[in-house]
C-alpha cells in the first residue's frame, strides 16, 4: 500500500541582498566541478591535512564520509518547463527532523539523525548511539516564485518544487535550427 507524501512547512525570510536575474546565473554544474576539483586536491595533498581553507557551506572531503563524521545528502536538481525540482535522499530520517528554509534566495535543507541501538543477551550487553546532522544550501534563481514553493517527504526522499514565475515562463523561446 502506498504511503501518502507528507507536506513540509517552508520558512521564508526576506532581507535586502543582490538577487539573481536569470536562470543561467544558477550554476549547479559549476559547484559540482568545484567539488570534484577539491576531491582530487584532497587526494593529492594527503588525507591527514586539515581543510582549513574551505568555507562552512562546502562539502567535506570524501575520506571523512567513510568515518561518518559529516555526511552531505545526495541532491538532484532538474529544470522543468514550469518549475525547478530539487530531490534529496534522506534515508532513515523522520519528517520532524527536517528543517527547510528560504532566505535571500538561498534554499537551506537541514536535518539531524539520531539512532540508538541496544542489545541485551545472556553474556553481553551492547549499546550504540549515532548522531549526525547536515546542512545543504542552494542558490535559488530570482525567477522562482517563493510564495508557491512546496515540499513533500515520502520514503526517505525529500522533494522541493520551486515554481517559476509566470514572467520567467513567458521568456522562453524556441529557436528554429536550419540545415545548410
Amino acid at each position: 500500500m502506498a504511503e501518502p507524501a507528507i507536506k513540509l512547512p517552508i520558512k521564508t525570510e526576506t532581507t535586502s541582498a543582490p538577487q539573481l536575474t536569470k536562470a543561467s546565473d544558477w550554476q549547479p554544474f559549476e559547484a559540482l566541478r568545484n567539488q570534484v576539483d577539491r576531491l582530487f586536491h584532497d587526494f593529492q595533498t594527503g588525507f591527514l591535512r586539515a581543510p582549513s581553507y574551505r568555507s562552512l557551506l562546502d562539502i567535506e572531503p570524501f575520506w571523512r564520509r567513510d568515518f561518518g563524521l559529516d555526511v552531505t545528502p545526495a541532491i538532484d536538481i532538474v529544470e522543468k518547463d514550469k518549475a525547478f525540482e530539487v530531490t534529496a535522499e534522506l534515508p532513515g530520517l523522520d519528517v520532524k527532523n527536517i528543517d527547510l528554509q528560504l532566505s535571500d534566495n538561498v534554499l537551506t535543507i537541514k536535518g539531524e539523525k539520531q539512532e540508538e541501538k541496544e542489545e541485551k543477551a545472556k553474556d553481553r550487553y551492547v549499546s550504540e548511539r549515532r548522531y549526525g546532522s547536515f546542512r545543504r544550501s542552494l542558490q535559488v534563481p530570482a525567477s522562482v516564485d517563493a510564495d508557491r514553493i512546496e515540499a513533500s517527504f515520502k520514503s526517505g526522499i525529500l522533494t522541493v518544487t520551486l515554481p517559476k514565475s509566470p514572467e520567467a515562463q513567458k521568456k522562453q523561446k524556441t529557436i528554429p535550427v536550419s540545415v545548410k
